[in-house]
């Protein structure tokens, strides 16, 4: 399992000349990565004087955000799992039609898999950035920067899945579940961004000098 390497065996395997783990597998650790840091600006709020009336929420949220963590981190191997899946089609017999048949109905359905898994991650990471700007309104304000940085992380994860689902979709045949799929990808795409911007925007504010 990736999840069980050490953070620098991990990252000698993302370097090494296989492609797996690849970007798919890292937009889903930056969701993790976005949840554990969620989840640490929430603790840092609970039993803190002057935060008494989002206690309750705060607690809630941590518990959320550590949920979402554990589905994260299982994503990262998920997502490699996926595209051995793809490259394994690849190597069944063509040799006669029926064996293209069969082969090619295989690689199909393991690459709309490939697409659906980094779309289900993006999905999760852009509902943690709900998750992370009420941790930032209303958390404790000696770690909004921390929140901050959970927010870029959550939206690499959104964009990045979101890479990951349009190199699948062309290489499918089902047109109509290609074009919901990039529809789908354009609005997550789209909404991420302007929520990471609204809450960089106004944190820089608070923050100048």
């Amino acid at each position: 399992m990736l999840v069980d390497l050490t953070v620098k065996e991990f990252l000698g395997k993302v370097a090494g000349s296989d492609p797996v783990p690849g970007g798919g597998s890292i937009a889903a650790l930056n969701g993790a990565i976005a949840s554990s840091l969620a989840a640490m600006v929430a603790g840092l709020t609970i039993g803190k004087k002057g935060y008494e009336e989002h206690e309750e929420l705060m607690s809630y949220l941590c518990t959320v955000a550590q949920q979402q963590q554990a589905l994260f981190v299982a994503d990262v191997d998920r997502d490699s799992e996926a595209y051995n899946r793809v490259f394994d089609c690849f190597k069944l017999p063509k040799s006669t039609d029926e064996e293209k048949v069969v082969r090619s109905a295989a690689i199909q359905e393991a690459t709309k898999q490939a697409a659906l898994i980094p779309m289900q991650v993006a999905h999760r990471a852009f509902e943690l950035m709900g998750i992370i700007a009420d941790v930032a309104r209303l958390g404790n304000r000696n770690a909004v920067t921390d929140a901050c940085v959970a927010m870029m992380a959550a939206r690499s994860s959104v964009l990045g899945a979101l890479m990951n689902v349009r190199i699948n979709l062309g290489s499918l045949k089902d047109r109509a579940f290609v074009e919901q799929m990039q529809a789908e990808a354009d609005t997550l795409e789209t909404a991420a961004c302007a929520k990471e911007k609204e809450l960089l925007d106004t944190v820089n504010q608070d923050l100048s000098v």
